[in-house]
């Protein structure tokens, strides 16, 4: 049974010539990888107008559907950004016959991807909104309170340690703990 959508949803029990979830888990995985509808549909047996009406029918795969070609968009854009980055290898052949080999970065794509970006790339400079340095300044005040409770409460056991096995420090040794500064019992 499948529920789809129609002007109430409603269930429909699976006709033979549907697809199976290895058929739909092969098309979805081609989509993913190539981010190309009829590519995905050839690879895996079943019309372009079989896989649309599927997706128009069934909430399901319409969602895996989004996924596949989200995960295939961020695939092409990480080639893209290492085309930009790194360019590619070209080899120039010489009137004399040698080959040279040279790397081309390509400008339309970079200026492309700077163009994408840019909203983000700004937001990102902008300094923090107020509520949002007073949440960070108000967590690292609670922080370091935690961390100099727990520092003394770890001090005290050093301490209940010491006179337990009869070594805690005498009054006239507090000079050599603090590093032989000078305290108000000298």
């Amino acid at each position: 049974m499948t529920l789809v959508a129609a002007a109430r949803p409603q269930l429909k029990k699976k006709a033979r010539r549907d697809w199976s979830k290895e058929k739909a888990a092969r098309f979805l995985g081609v989509l993913a990888e190539t981010c190309n509808v009829s590519e995905a549909c050839r690879k895996s047996g079943v019309p372009m107008t079989v896989a649309y009406r599927r997706r128009k029918m069934d909430a399901g795969f319409r969602a895996s559907w989004n996924e596949a070609i989200a995960i295939g968009y961020q695939r092409l854009e990480a080639v893209l950004l290492d085309r930009a980055f790194n360019g590619t290898e070209r080899v120039v052949t010489k009137k004399d016959g040698s080959e040279e080999r040279m790397r081309e970065y390509p400008n339309q794509l970079g200026l492309m991807l700077l163009r994408m970006h840019r909203e983000t790339a700004m937001e990102a400079d902008n300094d923090l909104p107020e509520e949002d340095v007073n949440e960070i300044r108000e967590r690292l005040v609670r922080k370091l309170q935690r961390m100099k409770i727990r520092d003394a409460e770890q001090e005290q056991r050093e301490t209940q340690r010491a006179e337990l096995r009869g070594d805690a420090p005498r009054a006239e040794d507090a000079g050599h703990r603090n590093g032989g500064a000078a305290t108000a019992a000298d």
